[in-house]
């Protein structure tokens, strides 16, 4: 990869590892369903002027929004509600470990769900080693006995699973004649028309007290750089590198998000979570090949 590439993969990892950030802080004020809405809200506005700008159209067909509202329910209403929620319980840098694990959960779904992505031998090793990390990061808190937090952290391990089905869900849109930009913009306008009558009917956002500015930043941080300009670096990114190197924002976004935990949210880091981020570390490179490509 060029080193622009490379500029715009880091940049990407610390724009998805900042989603955990700002839920983190949202989550003191604001309900689930509310904290939700507004993300999908900003992003839909903002990919949708730049859809307009570039010259492209999104799609009129009924079959294919009815589509878009099937890959929004699995891509972003579900995860993105599993995980808000399981940060209420959870810090930001654990919630990001556990969300490593979503191409662990794909190779899984593709294998029974496809028949031109079954599971290799590497794969077996790569999702083994996923899996063993992320029982040493729940670790302790399991042997104690299910509770909230364990509850929290199975909830994002829900969401990483609800990410797996929707890639595989995605492929479709490839033969729909959908560029990438308008796919993305197509998924969040569906999310919006789930999410908003769910955050009204549910939160009664009018009743809640009025959110401290650092709140509000955080959910305009959520919605126009976590989420719009996140889709922008990663249909770029695929563009130019592919889906291999792509996959290496899987390593990185961890980082990024434990750093910001850490400086930015006075986080705690425990050894067992390090120690199953490694494992977890180990399983990607084994699912994505460059353990095996390595002399």
């Amino acid at each position: 990869m060029s080193p622009g590439v490379w500029g715009m993969l880091i940049l990407l990892s610390v724009v998805w590892g900042g989603t955990f950030f700002f839920q983190e802080i949202a989550v003191r004020e604001l309900p689930v369903f509310t904290i939700v809405a507004v993300r999908v809200m900003i992003a839909a506005a903002i990919l949708m002027a730049l859809v307009w700008f570039s010259g492209e159209r999104l799609p009129r067909e009924w079959k294919i929004w009815r589509a878009l509202f099937l890959l929004a329910l699995i891509n972003n209403v579900i995860p993105f509600c599993l995980i808000v929620w399981g940060q209420k319980e959870i810090a930001s840098g654990l919630a990001s470990i556990l969300n490593a694990t979503t191409p662990i959960f794909t190779v899984l779904v593709a294998h029974f769900a496809t028949t031109d992505e079954k599971i290799t031998g590497a794969k077996t090793i790569g999702v083994l080693a996923g899996f063993v990390g992320v029982a040493i990061v729940l670790g302790i808190d399991l042997l104690e006995g299910i509770g909230t937090a364990v509850i929290a952290q199975l909830a994002v391990l829900g969401a990483a699973l609800a990410y797996g089905f929707g890639a595989i869900f995605g492929r479709q849109f490839r033969g729909m004649g959908l560029s990438a930009n308008t796919t993305a913009t197509g998924q969040l306008i569906a999310s919006c028309g789930v999410l908003i009558p769910m955050a009204i009917l549910i939160d009664a956002p009018w009743s809640l007290p009025a959110p401290r500015i650092d709140t509000i930043a955080a959910l305009v941080g959520l919605g126009s750089v976590s989420t719009a300009l996140a889709y922008y670096l990663y249909f770029r990114i695929l563009e130019k590198a592919g889906a291999t190197n792509l996959v290496l924002v899987t390593f990185l976004i961890p980082v990024s998000a434990l750093a910001l935990g850490i400086f930015g949210l006075g986080e705690i880091l425990l050894v067992q979570h390090v120690i199953g981020l490694i494992f977890i570390g180990v399983g990607l490179a084994a699912i994505d090949g460059r353990l095996s490509l390595r002399k």
